[in-house]
């Protein structure tokens, strides 16, 4: 998560209540003492008592909400937000509280959708949009966010946390020359944690993998607790080979935060092989809660379904990813597999001629790939003088 510093920076609305009695007042003025004073369970008490006699006092109940945010009951918290914006629905403080308590949960696509609603209102206010960038970015969009941040990068162009986030949305959405140009700027104000993470990131689409993993271990040193670094730093590692190094990113990545996609599906991915399968469920969950569309991950999860036996949702599971995605070869394998273990035998033969076919096609595509490859490659040492 990459506004942890906004997260903290809930607050209560204030705001008067008409018809308040002195005793209300004091009482007010207490609970928002105690939020100050971070006693979150006289505050959250407090509020409560007021909201008996005055359950229609929307920016006091907004003010519970913080409250029992920082308490770290944000069901409860959202709840309370959600009714006050029946009474307050422009209120810019009470739907970024909401947005973020969604945040916090994971719950990315109820905090995009308050997000866009904020930024509707205040089109060209730098933090909603770049927490909706960053929702955008862990839900798998990085179009969408690169077109969010453009104006703004034009618009506040000395803005460090603009350019960093705007240059990671170029990377992941595949423009590295524009990215280039973003992280040029981030370089010439010195090293940093972000242009190292940026330029591994770089390397790595580069397909140099020793270099990438270099630069992402000299971010972790300069600053451990930069968001998406671990995850990222254990997908480098992973595919150099190097699985040990890899699980102990993606745990302390987990420890930052806990729904962030990659590592939750990498960890359950390694639980699953090592016979942890409930713990390997509960992080395909959490993965998917990120990203409800995610192949890999409604992979992981069909294939979970089948290594505890619950063989008829496994066989739903891959079916429903199959139809959504029928040019994947390891989930037709897995349905072959399944079929089999079903005695469906002839469905299983037609599961695995699917999986061989499409394998087939795609080594012909990847082949003929680098025949033009190697062509452009002659092609232009022939130009040379």
């Amino acid at each position: 998560m990459l506004f942890a510093a906004i997260a903290c920076g809930l607050l209560p609305c204030g705001g008067v209540v008409r018809g308040q009695t002195a005793p209300d007042t004091d009482q007010l003025g207490l609970a928002a003492s105690a939020f100050k004073a971070g006693d979150m369970t006289s505050s959250i008490q407090l509020y409560r008592e007021f909201l008996k006699d005055h359950p229609d006092a929307a920016e006091i109940r907004s003010n519970l909400g913080a409250a029992l945010v920082r308490d770290g009951q944000f069901d409860a918290a959202i709840a309370e937000y959600r009714t006050a914006l029946v009474t307050l629905p422009s209120n810019t403080r009470v739907r970024t509280n909401l947005a973020l308590a969604y945040y916090k949960l994971g719950r990315l696509a109820e905090a995009t959708e308050n997000l866009k609603a904020l930024h509707r209102q205040q089109p060209m206010e730098p933090k909603p949009a770049l927490l909706l960038a960053d929702c955008l970015l862990q839900a798998g969009e990085p179009q969408q966010a690169a077109d969010l941040l453009a104006p703004f990068e034009q618009e506040f162009p000395e803005d460090h946390a603009i350019t960093y986030m705007f240059g990671m949305a170029l990377l992941q959405a595949k423009h590295p020359d524009q990215a280039q140009v973003v992280l040029d700027r981030i370089l010439r104000e010195g090293e940093s944690a972000e242009s190292a993470y940026l330029l591994g990131q770089s390397e790595f689409m580069a397909n140099n993998q020793v270099a990438a993993a270099a630069h992402l271990a000299r971010a972790v040193r300069l600053n451990p607790k930069l968001p998406g670094l671990h995850s990222f730093y254990g997908q480098v590692l992973r595919s150099n080979g190097q699985l040990e190094e890899a699980t102990t990113q993606f745990r302390l990545e987990l420890e930052l935060n806990a729904y962030d996609f990659i590592s939750n599906l990498e960890m359950s991915v390694l639980d699953k092989q090592d016979g942890k399968i409930d713990e390997a469920m509960v992080l395909v969950g959490r993965a998917l809660q990120v990203r409800p569309s995610d192949p890999g991950a409604l992979f992981q999860r069909a294939s979970i379904y089948f290594a505890q036996d619950r063989l008829e949702e496994s066989r739903q599971e891959f079916v429903s990813l199959l139809a959504k995605y029928p040019e994947y070869p390891e989930a037709h394998s897995a349905l072959a597999r399944l079929y089999y273990r079903l005695n469906r035998n002839a469905e299983g033969d037609q599961e695995k001629e699917a999986a061989r076919r499409i394998g087939e096609a795609a080594q012909k595509k990847l082949e003929e790939a680098e025949r033009r490859r190697l062509e452009r490659v002659a092609k232009d040492a022939a130009a040379k003088p």
